[in-house]
């Protein structure tokens, strides 16, 4: 569990099951602040919005993809997005619509809605289709393209987030 520091932007990304796009989104944005020199204005977790794999490791295929992308080690284990979530986290970035839904469906307060987003709309090469596909029950490849998805996704909400004046880096 994240010590939080209220000086920090915090974010949570949010799947299904905890296991495939919301750790790889974790580690591979994780990698990115490190990359940008942003680790330490940031504090980043991730959630599945149902109990399946709840203290299960990302899957394999998510640790390849990964490592791959310079990640070194998804130290992780599954856990289901809480109500209290909304109160943790500045940022809470769900990979589909139906995340969205089940993330929104927690609470009425309209404030809280306002933290969660679709992470692809930050996507820089997004045309129309706003979900971070599922791969769990897909291949490798499917998964490859998942990682450059979140990839493209992380920097555009670091993008996002200096336009917002929120971090300013190089």
């Amino acid at each position: 569990m994240l010590s939080m520091d209220v000086n920090k932007i915090r974010v949570l990304f949010v799947c299904t099951g905890n296991i495939c796009r919301s750790p790889l989104a974790e580690g591979v944005f994780k990698k990115l602040l490190s990359d940008h020199g942003l680790s330490a204005l940031f504090e980043v977790d991730s959630a599945g919005t149902e109990d399946y794999h709840v203290g299960s490791p990302p899957d394999s295929r998510s640790i390849k993809v990964a490592e791959f992308n310079g990640v070194s080690g998804l130290n992780h284990k599954a856990r289901q997005f809480i109500k209290s979530d909304f109160d943790k986290f500045d940022y809470i970035l769900v990979m589909d619509h139906l995340n969205y839904d089940a993330v929104i469906s927690k609470t009425s307060n309209h404030e809280y809605h306002g933290k969660v987003m679709l992470f692809r709309t930050f996507d820089v090469d997004l045309t129309d289709f706003y979900d971070v596909p599922d791969p769990y029950y897909g291949t490798e490849d499917d998964f490859a393209e998942v990682g450059e998805i979140v990839k493209r996704a992380g920097y555009g909400f670091i993008e996002y987030l200096k336009q917002q004046g929120k971090i300013s880096c190089t």
